[in-house]
């Protein structure tokens, strides 16, 4: 297995914005923790950066404070930055053609929203053929609420994750992640 590490959507919308991730917490902490081992392990990190393009829209506006990458992440380095402007990472994007070009066959999925964009770049992962791992207290959520109902962070983050660990994805904590490739770097050597 050949990895890349995606990390989606860590800007600061997120944190000091409109829209502040509030389940699991720690989330941001595990994030830069797989970042840094992947970085150590030579797996591929793609950091994706999403953006509305509508000049009145509240959140993620281009050039914003709120639209920038968190400092903790803009700190560490990345192989392959990828703008995006709808939740899919794969969506009129050069990602996939870049995996397919580094022989890539599984991504490893961290970041913001599990119920939103983590969930559905996971699903297009998969239809597209890759292995998918989602880390699960490396991604996170809020409660939200819309016209036909309320959820809380938690609910949306374990939905996803149950349905993921169903069908489309292995489901892993850091520690389980981190893990894995301990094993598989003892098993090589």
């Amino acid at each position: 297995m050949k990895r890349a590490l995606l990390v989606i959507d860590v800007q600061n919308e997120y944190f000091s914005g409109a829209l502040p991730v509030s389940y699991p917490s720690g989330t941001l902490e595990h994030v830069l923790e797989v970042m840094d081992v992947a970085t150590q392990q030579g797996i591929a990190v793609v950091v994706v950066r999403h953006t509305e393009l509508a000049d009145d829209t509240p959140f993620f506006k281009q050039g914003s404070p709120e639209w920038e990458l968190h400092a903790a992440i803009a700190q560490r380095p990345h192989d392959l930055l990828v703008d995006k402007t709808v939740p899919g990472s794969f969506t009129n994007t050069q990602l996939e053609e870049w995996l397919r070009s580094q022989d890539i066959d599984t991504v490893v999925i961290a970041g913001y929203m599990t119920n939103m964009c983590c969930d559905t770049t996971a699903r297009q992962a998969f239809h597209s053929g890759f292995n998918v791992e989602f880390l699960s207290d490396a991604t996170g959520t809020l409660d939200t609420e819309t016209p036909v109902g309320a959820a809380t962070g938690e609910e949306l983050h374990r939905a996803v994750l149950v349905t993921h660990h169903d069908v489309f994805s292995q489901v892993l904590t850091t520690a389980e992640w981190t893990h894995r490739l301990s094993e598989l770097e003892s098993a090589a050597t």
